[in-house]
C-alpha cells in the first residue's frame, strides 16, 4: 500500500508540475498589412541638342546645356555660338509615380556622340532641375529637364554627331 501511496504521490507532483508549466505561456496576434504605391517611371519628351556650335581651328572650347535650355560657351575660347542657332533643347523628361513623395535623381557622368564616322565629341558635367531630388506633385507628374557640357575639340569635324545609346537618367523614390 506503501507503494501506491508513493506512486500517487509522484504522478501529483508531475501532474501539478505539468500545469504550472501551462501557464508560463501566453499568445498573441499581430496583423499584417502593406501599402502598395504607384511605381516610379520616367519618360523621354525632349532629346537634349546643343544646337550649331563653330569650332575654331586651333582651339578647343565647350558649349554648356543649361537645363532651361540655354546655351553658353567655355574652356579655352575656341567654340562660338552662331546667331543661326538651329535645334537647341535640353533634355526633357516626365517623372511620374505617388503624388506627394520624393525621388533621387542619378545622371550620367559622360557619354560619346560621334559622326557616325571617326569623329567624336565627349558630353558630360550633366546637370538637372531639379537638382539631385524632385518632388512628385499630388497628381504625380514632375518635369526634369537635364543640361551637359559639349566639349568640342580644336578643328572639329563639321557633321551631326549623335550617340545610339542615349543618355540615361535614373530616378527612384527616397
Amino acid at each position: 500500500m506503501k507503494n501506491i501511496f508513493k506512486s500517487l504521490a509522484l504522478a501529483t507532483v508531475a501532474l501539478v508540475s505539468f500545469s504550472n508549466s501551462s501557464f508560463a505561456q501566453a499568445t498573441a496576434t499581430a496583423s499584417a498589412s502593406a501599402n502598395i504605391i504607384t511605381p516610379i517611371s520616367i519618360v523621354k519628351t525632349v532629346d537634349m541638342n546643343f544646337g550649331n556650335v563653330a569650332v575654331s581651328a586651333t582651339i578647343a572650347g565647350t558649349a554648356v546645356l543649361a537645363p532651361a535650355g540655354t546655351r553658353t560657351t567655355g574652356g579655352a575660347g575656341g567654340v562660338t555660338l552662331p546667331a543661326t542657332t538651329g535645334t537647341v533643347a535640353a533634355a526633357s523628361f516626365t517623372v511620374s509615380g505617388q503624388g506627394g513623395y520624393t525621388y533621387a535623381i542619378t545622371l550620367p557622368v559622360s557619354c560619346v556622340i560621334t559622326d557616325g564616322a571617326t569623329h567624336n565629341m565627349t558630353v558630360d558635367n550633366f546637370t538637372s532641375s531639379p537638382s539631385a531630388t524632385g518632388t512628385l506633385s499630388a497628381g504625380g507628374t514632375e518635369t526634369l529637364n537635364v543640361g551637359a557640357t559639349l566639349n568640342v575639340a580644336a578643328g572639329q569635324a563639321s557633321g551631326l554627331y549623335t550617340n545610339a545609346t542615349g543618355v540615361p537618367v535614373t530616378v527612384n523614390y527616397n
